[in-house]
């Protein structure tokens, strides 16, 4: 029965898929510019088949660029997003990215290649601070961890397509293609809805009624309707919001569960990770080629996100989230144990030279089925309509904070004192963050955004892993 009633469900849904599907391409095309350093930075390094030539440090500044300028477009769009709207500060986001291509195709120089991943990370600041805001309030209860897990699945897509395409073709080529993604989304979520949440907050009560019925598939939704601007008068009735977001007790927690969330992503190290994969298994040996290895671990990354992104409104977000830091930990563990032992002692470790490529392919499989897509999904879930923005922002600004640093310290840590210490680094931050996550994430899985509210306000903990 229940099979049933969940297949007679998708049909009214299909508008929900296609915003989320049309809206997710401005992130396909940030995971295309954030893992695009894989296959191009090395190349640069060399010289061999580019027109000018970077050092490793200069590589390392332009990887990072695009963690750095997101800090303060993630303000532009906590900004915009209340005046212009979701879906308008959506379509914004393409422009910045075409200019970033563009650049790439013409760069002469490491300076313009650093500009060029500045303007991707105007871009990427815009799109990470709205759109995890835009699918949780478009969707069902019973599919928003499908559709909030799918900012992950499509960003890690835009991963392996670069990795794919970038391996094969040269830059400029390559930078060529990738223009046609945000000309995509322009083509085609210029004809999605609006938020009805941003439609009542604008007192369009019209285009929001309008708006429920395409994303239901049905002409009742008065009740809906009603509910929600309840919601959104009872959470707009303050003035103060900047300062709400501090001052009011459940807003604090969460940003405290927020914190908590990205610290369990980033303090593993995946950004650098992401970053360094090639040279990651050039110095891992020769088990497999490191372009191989670099395409199945992205190919890999994008599997598991996708199989996430469907049992997660089955498992839950914690089970998912805590199972995924343990495995995440041993893994790169290991990872350390044998780079160490190669560089630092007399061992011959020839016999196990696929003891690297198979750990950082268990640390993909096993993190990317909870640590990697739960944050977005979370921070789109926790606030209420007044300080979402803002929230949705800080969230952000933290998360380009902590991969630029962790990505930078790679590097460093890596060039100084061997390879083997980020990893071990990140494994011990792993363990740290699964008490925090047990002790302080709660369970979503389930609830209305309205219902979440109402919990994170009841001052009783809830039974395992009640809210801070």
């Amino acid at each position: 029965m229940s099979l049933t009633l969940t297949t007679m469900n998708q049909p009214r849904r299909l508008y929900q898929y296609l915003t989320a599907f049309t809206a997710l391409l401005t992130i396909v095309t940030s995971g295309l510019h954030y893992a695009w350093p894989s296959p191009s930075i090395p190349q640069f390094i060399s010289g061999n088949t580019t027109s000018f030539k970077i050092t490793n440090d200069e590589g390392s500044w332009i990887i990072i660029m695009q963690l750095i300028a997101p800090i303060p477009s993630c303000f532009l769009g906590a900004a915009i997003i209340d005046v212009i709207g979701r879906k308008k500060s959506i379509l914004l986001t393409a422009i910045p990215y075409m200019i970033g291509w563009l650049m790439v195709v013409f760069a002469k120089s490491g300076v313009e290649l650093c500009i060029a991943r500045f303007f991707a990370g105007i871009s990427d600041g815009v799109a990470f601070t709205v759109i995890p805001l835009y699918i949780g309030e478009i969707a069902d209860p019973e599919i928003r961890g499908l559709l909030g897990a799918g900012i992950s699945a499509t960003w890690i897509f835009g991963m392996l397509l670069i990795n794919v395409v970038g391996s094969y073709l040269s830059i400029t080529m390559t930078a060529a293609i990738c223009t046609v993604v945000p000309c995509l989304l322009l083509a085609t979520f210029v004809w999605m809805p609006e938020s009805p949440y941003f439609l009542i907050l604008k007192n369009d009560i019209e285009a929001a009624r309008s708006a429920l019925r395409k994303f239901r598939g049905r002409t009742d939704v008065e009740e809906e309707l009603m509910r929600l601007e309840e919601a959104v008068k009872n959470q707009n009735k303050r003035n103060g919001k900047v300062l709400e977001l501090f001052t009011k007790k459940s807003n604090r927690k969460s940003l405290g569960i927020i914190t908590v969330v990205r610290n369990s992503q980033q303090m593993s190290g995946v950004a650098a990770i992401s970053f360094y994969t090639l040279t990651i298994f050039h110095e891992a040996g020769d088990f497999m080629s490191p372009l191989s290895a670099t395409i199945l671990y992205v190919v890999i990354q994008c599997v598991m996100t996708i199989l996430c992104s469907i049992i997660i409104d089955k498992t839950g977000r914690r089970p998912l989230l805590i199972s995924s830091l343990i495995g995440s930990g041993i893994c790169l563990f290991v990872e350390g144990s044998y780079f160490y032992v190669k560089d630092f002692t007399d061992i011959d470790v020839s016999s196990f030279n696929f003891v690297p490529v198979v750990a950082l392919i268990g640390y993909v499989v096993i993190f990317n089925l909870g640590a990697q897509p739960i944050p977005l999904l979370v921070q789109g879930e926790l606030f209420p309509t007044n300080v979402k923005g803002l929230a949705s922002c800080l969230s952000e600004v933290y998360f380009c904070i902590l991969a630029a640093i962790f990505s930078k310290c790679f590097q460093v840590m890596r060039d100084h004192f061997g390879i083997y210490v980020p990893f071990y680094i990140f494994a011990v931050c792993c363990m740290i963050n699964l008490i925090f996550v047990i002790l302080f994430v709660p369970e979503t899985k389930g609830k209305t955004l309205e219902e979440i509210q109402e919990a994170l306000c009841e001052r009783k903990k809830e039974k395992g892993g009640g809210l801070v």
